[in-house]
């Protein structure tokens, strides 16, 4: 937060420090009375101290399974889990990370009211607000499926963009994206690190996320909170996002700092998104307040952080009507994705759409999912043994490796940009069926 900010600082390090010492000394709950798993933490968001125990007997494994996969995974507890375990379908969703990337699209639209805004903190505003409107997205539970080196997705069709996202490293596993379309480029550099802590996952989200807003050039970076999945095991699984997300325009030197609350306990907080529009001398201009899972809103501010008389708050985003009783939780645009209502007419054979895997997760049949999944692997791992013996490297196709480091929160990244040549493959077959 702004050290600049006044009275809103104070409250807001005052309700998160509350909010976190709830959390942890009323929800936390060891597992002790199941034989083997003793310290293993529960929590339920709903819930309080006194439920542990019947909360850690729901969620979607089957009791032998469950003992089964702990006994694989107490070996990596600390450890990054990334790419290093082999997981069972039954805890996947039928999409790859590759294409939960392109979620972040859905909301498009308020990048395009950014452009398109002369009012420079408004501008941040519906920046910021494009940027937590993906978190509706990551609060499914389902496990996306790792992308295999040098896969991809394309996604058109959808606010004028084109989006072409690639697995650019199988180790560490990282992936590239970049959309653009008349109001704005994007671009992504994603090295998801995780820390696995026995019934739970921390997932840091180092990356570097860049917005060029076309009309007037301007480079906004985001950095997000860190997520948090509980009841990897034992109970419900659930996910939150505690923490700060910082959006800095890197023209202006304006920000947004956002804070999302953690879940307290009986769901206290949960949700609930907090913060200020700030101008390049660290002054509160726009207050934001809202859900992540709901709607967010503004409202124009003094320099204490106090809403300015006369103005009232405004909804600058509210989540879309979902289907109802969808088993994965999912949205009416996340189905686009898997669909190929979303696909250019000359789909690349290496969309992740296509993926054998991930079509027979989706027609139901699990046994076939599993199979298909671990020809796949074996298929790369294959592959990287003749890479080897060849003294070869791979070089992906629509990225380029830059050569610039650059700090995240949660280690260095080595970014990749995109070289432009997915444009003029798209150039290229536009032309072909014109001449049809």
């Amino acid at each position: 937060m702004s050290s600049n900010g006044g009275k809103n600082q104070a409250g807001f390090f005052a309700a998160l420090t509350s909010s976190l010492s709830n959390f942890g000394n009323a929800m936390h709950k060891s597992v002790n009375s199941l034989m083997g798993y003793e310290g293993l933490e529960v929590v339920n968001p709903d819930g309080g101290q006194d439920d542990v125990e019947e909360e850690a007997h729901k969620g979607r494994w089957q009791k032998e399974d469950r003992d089964s996969y702990w006994r694989m995974m107490q070996k990596y507890i600390g450890s990054d889990v990334t790419s290093m375990v082999t997981l069972p379908v039954v805890i996947f969703e039928p999409m790859t990370m590759l294409q939960k990337m392109a979620e972040i699209m859905e909301y498009s639209y308020l990048l395009d009211l950014a452009d398109e805004c002369d009012d420079p903190y408004l501008k941040m505003v519906y920046a910021s607000s494009w940027a937590i409107s993906i978190y509706y997205a990551y609060q499914r539970t389902w496990k996306p499926f790792n992308p295999i080196l040098g896969e991809t997705y394309e996604m058109v069709n959808h606010g004028g963009i084109k989006f072409i996202a690639e697995q650019v490293s199988h180790h560490p596993p990282m992936s590239s994206a970049f959309a653009e379309n008349e109001h704005f480029t994007y671009t992504l550099t994603s090295k998801l690190k995780t820390k696995f802590l026995g019934n739970s996952v921390d997932v840091y989200p180092l990356g570097r996320t860049r917005v060029v807003l076309k009309k007037s050039g301007e480079v906004l970076d985001l950095v997000p909170p860190p997520t948090k999945v509980h009841n990897l095991i034992f109970g419900r699984t659930w996910v939150d996002s505690p923490g700060e997300m910082l959006m800095t325009n890197q023209t202006t030197g304006d920000k947004v700092v956002l804070y999302f609350q953690p879940c307290g306990w009986f769901g206290a907080g949960r949700y609930e998104v907090d913060g200020y529009v700030y101008d390049s001398k660290e002054e509160p201009k726009i207050l934001m307040t809202g859900k992540w899972c709901t709607s967010m809103s503004y409202q124009p501010c003094d320099s204490e952080g106090e809403p300015l008389h006369g103005t009232d708050l405004k909804e600058v985003w509210r989540v879309a009507a979902i289907p109802k009783n969808d088993k994965h939780q999912y949205t009416h645009f996340a189905h686009k994705i898997n669909s190929f209502d979303t696909a250019p007419r000359k789909l690349l054979a290496s969309d992740s759409r296509l993926r054998p895997d991930r079509y027979a997760l989706e027609m139901g049949d699990l046994t076939k999912a599993g199979a298909e999944k671990s020809s796949l692997e074996e298929r790369q791992r294959a592959e990287k043994r003749r890479r080897e013996a060849k003294s070869q490297q791979f070089t992906p196709r629509w990225f380029t490796q830059t050569g610039e480091v650059t700090a995240t929160p949660w280690g260095d990244l080595e970014v990749y940009e995109y070289n432009g040549k997915y444009s003029e493959h798209c150039a290229s077959v536009d032309s072909l069926n014109s001449d049809d």
